[in-house]
């Protein structure tokens, strides 16, 4: 803790109007934001997956987006899509009988 610490208060002075701003930008350039980024587009991917074998698309993904893996659950917890018969064949063109 000591290290991540003094990392956060790496050229700070704590007692300067900024520093809270400083601490900030020093512990966001911790973070693997490359990392990140591949996977959450990893997670949305497999989100969009999920959702079009469901009949879900825009859901999957949407669910992937906020909450991540944990989204995929939600899309595989609701039931599919129910899809209605196909309507008949039509007899005429212009529907018989006057």
């Amino acid at each position: 803790m000591d290290e991540l610490l003094a990392k956060a208060m790496q050229g700070v002075d704590p007692d300067a109007p900024g520093a809270f701003w400083q601490v900030f930008l020093n512990l966001m350039r911790l973070v693997p934001w490359a990392a990140l980024f591949w996977w959450s587009l990893l997670f949305v991917a497999v989100g969009a997956l999920l959702g079009w074998w469901r009949g879900r698309l825009a859901e999957g993904v949407a669910w992937a987006v906020v909450l991540g893996p944990i989204g995929w659950i939600v899309v595989l917890a609701r039931p599919r899509v129910a899809r209605p018969p196909p309507l008949p064949p039509r007899a005429g063109r212009h529907g018989g009988g006057v």
